[in-house]
């Protein structure tokens, strides 16, 4: 996936400004896919360029203007063909599971370290997205109250209950996650007790 696809689906809800996207993004998409503000602007200038969005001036304080982007039937076609194309794997990159195939190298209080910070880690993100998730259910996120206000009520159950399957995932995800961590400290338990 790339930024460009992430911009596409937070302006299918509304206008935005470049501001107002690095913030939705960071408080929706941003949660399933990351992206600094430095590459923010600088893919919204290229797709107003590929025609994808267009950009409008609009007042911004007294003295100064701000561009509010649109999305434009070329970039709703773009984003239709990629939702629609199959999904696309990378490579696996995962250093925690690659760490955890070489313990027996390690200490074992480090490895307990190790493991703990991983359980606490995916206990965060799992809370985070739990909320995310409520959010989405009970239509208070504000992305999600747009996107009601703007589509018709039929089209309201299939924008909440996709949202809220994607997060329910990360959740499911995380639970594992910490799950994996917890057999991991059993075993190290087991194969290096702790000091007395």
């Amino acid at each position: 996936m790339s930024l460009r696809y992430a911009l596409l689906a937070l302006l299918t809800a509304e206008p935005l400004t470049g501001y107002d996207a690095a913030k939705r993004f960071g408080g929706s998409v941003g949660f399933v896919w990351h992206a600094p503000d430095s590459q923010i602007y600088p893919e919204l200038r290229r797709m107003e360029k590929e025609g994808l969005i267009e950009g409008e001036q609009v007042r911004w304080g007294p003295n100064s203007t701000k561009t509010r982007y649109s999305i434009t039937d070329d970039g709703i076609r773009a984003f239709r063909d990629w939702i629609n194309a199959p999904m696309d794997y990378g490579p696996i990159r995962d250093a925690p599971h690659m760490r955890a195939a070489y313990f027996e190298w390690a200490d074992p209080d480090c490895v307990r370290e190790n493991l703990q910070r991983h359980i606490d880690y995916y206990t965060e993100q799992r809370a985070r997205w739990a909320a995310m998730r409520a959010s989405i259910l009970d239509a208070s996120h504000p992305t999600i109250a747009t996107r009601i206000e703007k589509y018709p009520a039929r089209e309201h159950e299939r924008i909440i209950a996709y949202k809220a399957f994607a997060y329910q995932g990360l959740v499911d995800r995380a639970t594992a996650e910490i799950e994996w961590a917890h057999d991991g400290l059993a075993l190290v338990d087991k194969l290096s007790p702790p000091s007395p």
